[in-house]
C-alpha cells in the first residue's frame, strides 16, 4: 500500500472514530430521555453544549492559526485524547449535572482539534482531486453520524456501554493519527500574525464560499436533528406499517449522504465546484419545502423523498471546503477551513434551537421549509463566486 493511501485511509478511520466522542452523549441521552431520567431540556443542553464548544474551539484555534504554526497530528491527537478523557468522565458525574454540560463543551472545543484539521491532514494528499478526497472524507464523518440511530434502531445499549465505546474510539483515533504521513501539499504558516485569517475573509472569493458554506449549514444539522422526529410523525400520516422503523429509516436517510459526498467530489473535480454545490443546494431545498406535504402521497413517496434530500443536503458539505482550501493561502489553509467550520457550527445551533417554535406554529407541513431559505441563499453565492475572478483556482479552472 503506498504511502498516499495508506495515510489517507488512517485519516478517515481516526476521523470517524474520534468523531463519535460528538454523538455519544446524544445517543445515550435518547434512551435516558425516553425513560424519564433527564428532561428535554437537559438533552437539549447536551448538545447545544458541544456545538458552542466547537465554535469557541475553531475560534481559538483559527485565530492562533494552531493547525497551521503546529504538526497537524500532535494537535490532532492531543484533541482526540482530552476529548475522550471529558466523554469518559460522564461515567462519574451522570447526565443531569452542570458538569456534565462543561465536559460536553469541553469536548466539543477539542474536536475543533479533530475535524478541520483532519481535512487540512487530507488536503495534503490530494493533487488535482481535492474535492473527492475531503468528499471521501467528509462521506465517511456522515456514515459514522448515523451510526448511533442504527445502534438506536437494532439494539438498546446501556448508555455507560456507548460511553465506554466512543471513548475507546477517541483514545484509538487519537494514538493511530500520529502513524499518518504529511502529504506533499502540506504547508506551514511561515510566520505568527494573530487574526490572518480573520483578515482573509476580506476577499470576495472567500467570503462568497463561507455565504455558500453558511446557507449549506442552515439547512443541514436542523434536517439530521429533526427528521427522526418528523419521520415518526410522517410515517403515521401516511398510514404506514409498524415494521417500518423511523429509527432505521432515520439511519438510512442520514447514511445515504455518504453516496452523495462521493459522488459529489468525483464530479465537482470534472465538472466544477460551484456547479455541483448550486445543483445539490437546488435539489435539497425543494425537498426541504415540500417533503412536508408528502405523507398523504404514501410513504413510498415520502422515503423517496427523504432518501433524495438525504443525499442532496450533505453531497455539497465537501465541496465548499474543497473551495476554501483551493482559495486561501498555502500556508493558511488549515486556520481558513478552522473558521469556517466555527461560522457555519454556531448557525446551526440557532436553526435547531429555531426548529421547535417552527414545527409550533407553522406545523410539519410547512416547518423543514424554512430551512429552504438557506441552500436558496447559498446558490446565489455560489453563483456570483464562479463570476469572480479567482474563481479559476477552483478545481483546475472547472466552474
Amino acid at each position: 500500500m503506498s504511502d498516499k493511501a495508506r495515510s489517507v485511509l488512517l485519516i478517515v478511520l481516526c476521523q470517524v472514530s474520534a468523531m463519535t466522542l460528538w454523538f455519544s452523549a446524544s445517543s445515550a441521552s435518547s434512551s435516558l430521555l425516553a425513560a424519564g431520567e433527564i428532561s428535554g431540556q437537559q438533552a437539549g443542553l447536551l448538545t447545544g453544549a458541544v456545538q458552542l464548544g466547537f465554535v469557541a474551539g475553531t475560534l481559538f484555534s483559527a485565530w492562533f492559526g494552531l493547525p497551521d504554526r503546529l504538526d497537524p497530528r500532535r494537535l490532532f491527537a492531543v484533541c482526540a485524547l482530552v476529548a475522550a478523557m471529558a466523554n469518559l468522565s460522564l461515567l462519574v458525574t451522570g447526565f443531569g449535572t452542570t458538569t456534565t454540560i462543561i465536559l460536553r463543551f469541553i469536548t466539543g472545543a477539542m474536536l475543533a482539534g479533530v475535524y478541520p484539521v483532519g481535512m487540512k491532514l487530507a488536503a495534503g494528499w490530494a493533487d488535482r482531486s481535492v474535492g473527492l478526497m475531503i468528499g471521501t472524507l467528509v462521506g465517511a464523518l456522515t456514515l459514522g453520524s448515523a451510526l448511533p440511530h442504527l445502534f438506536g434502531a437494532l439494539s438498546g445499549l446501556e448508555w455507560r456501554t456507548t460511553i465506554n465505546i466512543s471513548s475507546l474510539c477517541g483514545v484509538l483515533a487519537g494514538l493511530a493519527i500520529l502513524l499518518v504521513k504529511l502529504g506533499p501539499a502540506h504547508r506551514t504558516s511561515p510566520r505568527f500574525i494573530p487574526g490572518q485569517a480573520w483578515q482573509e475573509l476580506k476577499r470576495p472569493a472567500l467570503l462568497l464560499a463561507n455565504a455558500g458554506y453558511l446557507g449549506h449549514m442552515w439547512e443541514l444539522y436542523a434536517m439530521w436533528a429533526w427528521i427522526g422526529v418528523f419521520l415518526t410523525w410522517g410515517l403515521a400520516q401516511a398510514g404506514a406499517a409498524q415494521s417500518l422503523q423511523p429509527g432505521m429509516l432515520t439511519f438510512v436517510v442520514i447514511a445515504s449522504g455518504a453516496i452523495g459526498c462521493v459522488a459529489a467530489g468525483y464530479l465537482a473535480d470534472r465538472v466544477g465546484r460551484t456547479t455541483v454545490t448550486m445543483t445539490a443546494m437546488i435539489i435539497s431545498g425543494i425537498c426541504a419545502a415540500t417533503i412536508g406535504l408528502l405523507p398523504p402521497a404514501g410513504p413510498v413517496v415520502l422515503l423517496v423523498v427523504a432518501i433524495i434530500w438525504g443525499i442532496t443536503i450533505i453531497a455539497d458539505s465537501a465541496q465548499f471546503s474543497a473551495a476554501i482550501a483551493e482559495l486561501s493561502p498555502p500556508g493558511l489553509v488549515g486556520s481558513m477551513l478552522t473558521l469556517q467550520t466555527s461560522a457555519g457550527f454556531l448557525l446551526t445551533f440557532f436553526a435547531i434551537q429555531a426548529m421547535p417554535v417552527l414545527i409550533e406554529y407553522l406545523t410539519w407541513r410547512f416547518a423543514f421549509a424554512a430551512l429552504a431559505i438557506g441552500p436558496f441563499l447559498g446558490t446565489i453565492a455560489m453563483w456570483k463566486l464562479r463570476h469572480q475572478p479567482e474563481a479559476v483556482r477552483l478545481a483546475g479552472g472547472r466552474l
